[in-house]
């Protein structure tokens, strides 16, 4: 879809930045992204606790794979941690260059917008001219 640009006859495009930029993620960009929006939500949260509840009750009723102080729970907590870091520090560098990418973008929009606002103002001064020289030659007929 394009849009005219007045005063000028050339078409501008109307990109989505956003769509633009999903289609060219590689699998392990949309991977991260996806991890982290599950980790960053309170269902997850919530389902993390539930699951360490769980666990504890398992395994302090009766024989339980990993008695209290649950080591087997740590050593996994531990590891999600580690993962879960290295995740997060993807996906924030991920949304540092979107950002820096946005930038780049809105920079770019609003040169062109510029360039089509001071066109319009150049319009607008010369039609003012050509009003104000319409005005003196009617007030000029008018004196006759």
């Amino acid at each position: 879809m394009t849009q005219t640009s007045p005063g000028s006859g050339r078409k501008a495009p109307k990109i989505n930045w956003h769509d633009k930029h999903r289609e060219s993620l590689t699998p392990g960009q949309r991977a991260a992204d996806a991890v982290r929006n599950v980790m960053g939500s309170w269902p997850f949260v919530m389902g993390f606790v539930g699951f360490m509840v769980v666990w504890a009750i398992l395994n302090s009723s009766g024989k339980g794979w990993d008695p209290y102080p649950f080591i087997l729970l740590n050593l996994f907590l531990s590891m999600l941690a580690g993962l879960q870091g290295a995740i997060l520090l993807i996906a924030a560098k991920r949304q540092d260059a979107i950002a820096a990418s946005l930038a780049q973008h809105d920079f770019e929009t609003d040169t062109a917008a510029r360039k089509d606002i001071e066109m319009l103002l150049e319009i607008n001064n010369r039609q003012l001219a050509m009003i104000a020289e319409l005005q003196r030659a009617l007030a000029d007929t008018r004196r006759y």
